[in-house]
């Protein structure tokens, strides 16, 4: 840099004012936000573990959720086997051993059903052995109509081949059936049995 010597003062100081800024420089005071480093960890710790209690909170409820979803199927699932097997019962009777599955399917139902069941289980049975009557019925299709927790309505499409002493090979008769069933204290039972056309 070159310095006038005869300019004097004034050459020097319009160098200076070049170099100069309006602004003067801030100073650091403490009214500003600076987190203290142990502030700073408190935060991130609470906020982390509110995060960690709602996920363990979403996941509690997922699994909650998860396990009744199967406990519902299971005992849907119970309740329509127990209606299949009484379809199969229902309709698989040999005159030779009528009366043991003839009780076997009173002790499977509950209720008005059962108690009427048992009251025309005798004039059933004489008819059967009277006339030599086998019939076997397979179930081909099943599906819960209505299901509330404690009992369902079960829709089944049962075919029935039934051989007597006059008709050895008599065509197979397909029946549609909506059996009722009900959780009891001894498993699921029979409560109603309606033929539908």
């Amino acid at each position: 840099m070159a310095i006038d010597v005869d300019a004097g003062d004034c050459a020097v100081s319009d160098h200076e004012e070049a170099f100069t800024t309006d602004t003067e420089p801030e100073e650091v005071g403490s009214d500003d936000p600076v987190l203290e480093p142990g502030r700073s960890m408190r935060s991130a710790l609470i906020l982390g573990m509110v995060a960690l209690t709602a996920v363990g909170g979403v996941v509690g409820w997922l699994g909650y959720s998860a396990h009744r979803i199967n406990h519902v199927a299971e005992h849907r699932g119970a309740l329509l086997a127990a209606a299949r097997q009484a379809a199969v019962n229902l309709t698989t009777i040999d005159f030779t051993n009528a009366d043991a599955e003839v009780a076997h399917i009173a002790d499977s139902a509950t209720g008005d059903f059962r108690d009427d069941f048992q009251k025309r289980a005798p004039a059933f049975v004489d008819v059967v052995k009277q006339a030599q009557s086998k019939s076997e019925g397979t179930v081909t299709a099943a599906g819960v109509e209505s299901y509330d927790g404690a009992q369902a309505k079960v829709l089944i499409a049962v075919t029935v081949k039934t051989t007597t002493a006059a008709d050895q090979n008599p065509p197979p008769r397909g029946w549609r059936m909506r059996i009722g069933v009900k959780q009891t204290d001894a498993g699921p039972k029979i409560d109603t049995v309606e033929f539908v056309p």
